[in-house]
């Protein structure tokens, strides 16, 4: 990939961000001179998130520090607008199953409706991380399970936190 720009969006609602969201952003870095996560602050697939917009930009802008061409940012708008925005031609996003991919596929398909000169670019989850959603950890951490090698430590202390409130 050689295009002029060199800019690819990462977004999500990261409700909690895991290692599987921070390997994919780790991944793309080394593609682009540039990546900007956005924090999706509009879950509509989702009922209310657990972390504000600014908690869960927090966790990740921690996760991401060693990192130098990553920025973190909450955005409302559409993600082909808030591509457009920061002037990336890219939306990179994981994929974990067949699951994934038929959503995925499905966003695409709109987003090129909307903007057909910003791509998307899928990368495969890493097998150790392929079976992690956001949605299971919170599972998991209200049942009592461990979560501390699915996401990063300060996320893990603050959901177990959160969850005995």
């Amino acid at each position: 990939m050689t295009p002029d720009n060199r800019i690819a969006v990462c977004a999500g609602s990261y409700d909690p961000v895991t290692n599987g969201h921070l390997d994919v952003i780790a991944r793309a870095s080394a593609m682009f001179d540039h990546v900007v996560v956005g924090i999706a602050n509009f879950p509509f697939r989702k009922s209310k998130t657990m972390f504000s917009a600014e908690e869960r930009a927090a966790f990740i802008e921690h996760a991401v520090a060693d990192l130098g061409n990553v920025s973190v940012e909450p955005f409302t708008n559409l993600v082909v607008e808030f591509a457009r925005e920061h002037g990336a031609k890219a939306i990179v996003k994981g994929l974990r199953a067949i699951s994934d991919f038929e959503y995925e596929l499905e966003m695409n398909q709109l987003n090129r409706l909307q903007a057909p000169d910003i791509e998307s670019v899928y990368l495969m989850a890493s097998s150790q991380y392929s079976f992690i959603r956001s949605s299971g950890v919170k599972e998991l951490a209200t049942f009592g399970g461990s979560i501390d090698e699915l996401v990063p430590d300060e996320v893990a202390a603050a959901l177990k936190e959160r969850i005995t409130r």
